[in-house]
């Protein structure tokens, strides 16, 4: 595995700190007054303090989501066009400002910078699709009335009101700003709780909505631990967003549902990657490289199971352990790298942890298996392993780490079942040359698929839903399921000349009669 450069270069990257004394206060004047104790956020390329952070009292947050609801309803009062413009200013500066942007990512997340530019880019994109599309999402409706041409009938959206959105470290500025935004076009305030971890990405991306025009107190951003300021978020808000774990998000829609509000998720995943008889072996051999190891393996959608059919798994493996075994890892600010760092020393120790107990049980590590501390603290080789036995950890579970196991299977069929085999189903790839997958693709049981890609097709698609089938995840974002899901939906009718129901006189045998054919004839029109 090649570190893909120099001592001298990987140095200067970890003494270097991205975060500026400048950046760093400018992002810590957007937290509303804090009078928690403070929490050291640490770099993962080296453990260096890169600055601290005030954390928010119960009382306080009590104090931020009363603000923000008495903001909601000036806000949702903005017309469309106006608070359409604001995001469309807030995607510009994204664009103008990516290099702070991508500086504060690779900060606080160790990622490299290429996997620090897909949430810039992704942001930037979601914002100018949302501003585009929003007017049009959540317009009034006409709907088909009860009587035709005696009821009209329209669809009227109402914002939900106060949005709240717990956003995860491993893509901090993606989906704090991309769940915030659907939701303030909707007429919402939001409050965000990012993790602990990732506080500056958060406050980044609410920095520059502000400066783009968004009004102070309609979004808000709480810090603390998730225990007890996310416990105390849920029952002070009208819905919920969250990201993160399968077992936190059970708890978290279990708290929603005993206040009887919205709740949205995107859970954990065990992504898999079919590569079909007839794929371009080559092709598929780079693309897993892209779908497993991206962001060092830490992405919801990207790939830790592969099926390969017999007959090409030989020719395929050769080809992505080729693959693989030529990506560039390391920490730092240069383009070079192709693979950053882990989060935590507790990812690490769930990572190295899955690998073990794999090759205890009698798997084969066909490269990497290992941390390389040579090249920053935390960062892990990326991994492939083949004759994985059910009763290994990573068979099943999630690792969320830079690790893939290569499973050979007699036939394709074969192949989709294992594939299926799985309490998730959040994203799936699928390699072929066949002019027409969509069969297949639509035999894989997750909530996106991707042909000749991993993961990032689908997901760059904002105008079509995304989210997970099983344990994957409830509901949708981006599309319009992203927009809508934000909003209460009104049902207004009108009744012209006389009410449903017999009319003065009439028996109600003839209003039967009447009525019966008339639900026939409207039937036989539908």
């Amino acid at each position: 595995m090649a570190s893909q450069a120099t001592d001298d270069r990987m140095q200067d990257a970890r003494s270097t700190a991205l975060l500026s004394d400048r950046v760093r206060t400018g992002l810590l004047a957007q937290v509303s007054a804090a009078s928690g104790a403070s929490r050291e956020i640490r770099s993962p390329w080296n453990g260096d303090v890169i600055g601290e952070v005030p954390t928010h009292t119960l009382d306080e947050l009590d104090g931020i989501t009363r603000t923000a609801r008495d903001a909601q309803r000036a806000w949702a009062a903005v017309p469309m066009s106006r608070r359409r413009a604001i995001v469309r200013r807030f995607a510009r500066l994204v664009l103008d400002r990516r290099d702070t942007v991508l500086d504060v990512i690779q900060a606080e997340t160790g990622k490299s910078r290429v996997h620090a530019l897909e949430e810039t880019l992704d942001v930037a994109l979601l914002a100018g699709h949302y501003a585009g599309t929003a007017g049009r999402a959540l317009r009034p409706r006409i709907r088909l009335g009860a009587i035709p041409m005696l009821t009209s009938v329209r669809e009227v959206r109402h914002p939900k009101g106060v949005v709240g959105v717990i956003s995860p470290w491993n893509y901090p500025f993606t989906l704090a700003a991309s769940d915030a935004i659907p939701a303030l076009l909707a007429g919402n305030a939001v409050v965000l709780k990012p993790d602990s971890q990732t506080p500056y990405s958060a406050l980044l991306a609410l920095s520059l909505l502000r400066e783009a025009g968004l009004p102070r107190d309609v979004m808000q951003v709480v810090l603390g631990p998730g225990a007890t300021i996310g416990d105390a978020l849920i029952d002070a808000v009208d819905f919920m967003m969250f990201t993160g774990s399968t077992a936190t998000g059970t708890a978290i829609a279990q708290r929603c549902a005993s206040r009887l509000i919205g709740f949205s998720a995107e859970l954990g995943g065990k992504n898999p990657l079919v590569v079909l008889e007839d794929a371009d072996l080559a092709a598929a051999a780079r693309g897993a490289a892209r779908a497993c190891f991206s962001n060092a393996g830490q992405l919801c959608i990207s790939v830790e199971r592969i099926y390969v059919p017999e007959r090409i798994a030989d020719a395929f493996t050769e080809a992505f352990v080729a693959e693989t075994r030529a990506l560039r890892i390391g920490t730092g600010a240069d383009w070079g790298i192709d693979v950053g760092s882990l989060i935590s020393d507790a990812q690490l120790r769930t990572v190295q942890a899955h690998v073990d107990d794999a090759v205890e049980r009698g798997a084969r590590v066909l490269t990497g298996g290992g941390a390389r501390p040579d090249l920053g603290d935390l960062v892990f080789e990326p991994t492939i392993l083949t004759d994985v036995p059910e009763t290994a950890l990573l068979h099943r579970d999630e690792t969320f780490g830079p690790v893939v196991s290569i499973y050979r299977t007699p036939d394709e069929e074969t192949a989709i079942a294992r594939a299926n085999d799985s309490d998730y189903g959040l994203n799936a790839s699928l390699w072929t040359r066949r002019a027409d997958a969509t069969e297949v693709a639509a035999a894989l049981r997750t909530g996106t698929v991707n042909i000749n890609e991993g993961y990032a097709a689908a997901w760059a698609s904002h105008a079509a839903p995304m989210g997970g089938w099983k344990a994957s995840g409830v509901g949708r974002r981006h599309g319009r399921e992203g927009i809508e899901k934000y909003t209460e939906v009104q049902t207004i009718a009108r009744q012209r000349l006389r009410p449903v129901g017999p009319w003065p006189g009439m028996s109600n045998a003839a209003y039967e009669r009447l009525m019966v054919g008339a639900a026939r004839a409207l039937n036989l029109l539908r």
